[in-house]
């Protein structure tokens, strides 16, 4: 992949710790493999997915990513979070009395379902975001054989995220320099205004991006400047964490 997408994104947290220095394919496979143990095991197995959370905070230990970053990145899932917790109150079944309130057995087995199996799966992803930079995962999927396309429109996604983001930031602050404050319904016409403007400067941009590459040479295909592999003993450190929660998934299944 290009030096484009060089330097590290805001998830990135810069340190020096045996997980930043595994590539990120290894990564990427290990990660996927620890999220199919998970999403494998039965709901009932509550002991379980403790073992995972604390699989986790190992790996959170060794990769020497503060606790308080991780915990933070996990309000992404609030809205599933909020979703979880009306299901013991809507779903239907057998009903159990749980302080004072009347729910539903299955809501609550769901409930629980979704939120063990859904964080541990956020903070799988969060501490990969934060131990390897965007262009590493970039190259990362393209080791691992994932559709160039798919690579490229990840690529541009990423990139031109933040280059939107920033546009965002000028268009407001030139609407407060000129003293506008959106404080109700009749401000949304200007809102609405506003985010055609931004659509149509995203598609100029875009349109001149792409005449840019062309004129550079692309013709459908980002160079590649490095190869990146993985010696035996990376793998089978990556291994680590997916063969420990299968050691954890097999505990269980001896679990009363």
């Amino acid at each position: 992949m290009g030096a484009g997408h060089g330097g590290a994104h805001r998830l990135y947290v810069r340190r020096r710790s045996p997980v930043h220095a595994l590539p990120a394919h290894c990564k990427l496979v290990a990660v996927l493999c620890f999220v199919l143990a998970v999403v494998s095991t039965p709901r009932e197995a509550v002991p379980v997915f403790g073992g995972y959370a604390l699989l986790l905070t190992a790996v959170t230990a060794v990769a020497r990513v503060p606790a308080e970053v991780v915990l933070g990145r996990l309000l992404i899932e609030v809205p599933f979070v909020a979703f979880a917790l009306l299901m013991p109150f809507v779903a239907e079944g057998a009903r159990v009395d749980v302080l004072g309130l009347s729910l539903s057995e299955s809501g609550l087995w769901g409930a629980w379902n979704i939120l063990a199996k859904g964080t541990l799966g956020v903070a799988a992803s969060v501490l990969l975001a934060a131990t390897t930079d965007l262009r590493s995962l970039l190259l990362g999927l393209q080791r691992l054989r994932l559709p160039p396309l798919l690579v490229q429109i990840a690529s541009f996604m990423i990139r031109y995220g933040d280059v939107i983001t920033d546009e965002m930031r000028r268009m407001r602050v030139a609407r407060e320099s000129r003293g506008f404050t959106a404080r109700g319904p009749r401000h949304w016409g200007v809102l609405a205004r506003t985010a055609g403007a931004l659509f149509i400067r995203s598609y100029e941009r875009g349109e001149r991006v792409h005449l840019a590459m062309l004129s550079r040479g692309y013709a459908g295909v980002m160079p590649v400047i490095d190869e990146v592999t993985a010696t035996r003993a990376q793998w089978a450190r990556a291994a680590a964490l997916p063969l420990a929660a299968l050691a954890v998934r097999l505990t269980g299944w001896t679990l009363p």
